[in-house]
């Protein structure tokens, strides 16, 4: 599949964003959207958005958010404000959809968020109810822990001591633009105080939230405290898993998505008018 480009308008300036389309002539399947970690991109989920959407016979749209990837990059001097998640909720994915033309009241899509990407799509979840048919979320963020911190902290001293930057580089056109958007801020001292805790209480889209027991950027009590909040969560705890369950445990995480999609598929036609 070819990888695209759309612009947006966002922050007073042109965007580009790079985006790749998965089956995307099966216009009359319903779509899932990916949305990547902190130092993710489109090139970094690899084939795994393929393997999930062949699985659930669904359209698939895969993209890198402002600052990754091939998509524009940050300015020098830019720095993320405590409220980056949200504006990439609340703004930069609305635009985009818009900009390609996803008409999400007709069709509401469902969204597939890792990390970052899974505060993201529980973001859009509680701002947009009447506009998505569901959501999956893999270690997703709802609070700041001190494992998080600590994580992020070992990943910056092998950023700079490391080969991390030349890998990162294989993924991004400016792994700068990635990794200190996205490092400064988790360990900028007033970001500690971040929570999602209360917004996610008006989800009201079905809901999957996945965490590998041996994740080394949050504890279980994650994906535990949205059940708490929204009680149609449905809770997947994987052995053997770090952060990353699309890698670590991919087959369980695909028949476990196929089972809560199946479940649930009918919600965006039974929420249209």
């Amino acid at each position: 599949m070819d990888v695209e480009f759309a612009n947006i308008a966002w922050r007073g300036r042109s965007v580009r964003i790079e985006h790749q389309w998965l089956a995307r002539d099966c216009t009359d399947q319903p779509l899932m959207i990916f949305l990547h970690e902190g130092l993710g991109s489109l090139a970094m989920w690899k084939d795994f958005p393929a393997h999930l959407c062949s699985a659930l016979g669904c359209r698939g749209l895969v993209y890198s958010r402002p600052g990754y990837g091939r998509s524009s990059p940050r300015d020098a001097q830019e720095a993320w404000d405590l409220d980056f998640m949200h504006r990439q909720a609340h703004e930069v994915l609305p635009a985009l959809l818009q900009a390609l033309g996803v008409d999400v009241a007709a069709t509401p899509p469902w969204l597939f968020g890792h990390s970052d990407g899974g505060s993201i799509a529980l973001l859009y979840a509680a701002r947009f109810a009447g506009q998505l048919a569901g959501a999956v979320v893999l270690a997703p963020h709802i609070v700041v822990e001190d494992l998080s911190v600590t994580s992020i902290e070992g990943a910056r001293q092998a950023y700079l001591q490391t080969d991390l930057r030349q890998r990162l580089g294989r993924y991004h056109d400016d792994p700068d633009s990635a990794f200190w958007g996205w490092n400064r801020i988790w360990l900028h001292p007033p970001f500690k105080q971040w929570t999602i805790e209360q917004e996610i209480a008006s989800i009201t889209s079905p809901l999957l939230a996945v965490q590998g027991v041996d994740d080394e950027y949050g504890t279980l009590e994650q994906i535990r405290g949205i059940a708490r909040r929204v009680p149609q969560t449905q809770l997947l705890e994987l052995a053997d898993c770090g952060h990353s369950p699309h890698r670590d445990q991919e087959q369980a995480l695909i028949e476990a998505v196929q089972a809560f999609y199946r479940a649930h598929g009918t919600h965006a036609a039974a929420a249209r008018p």
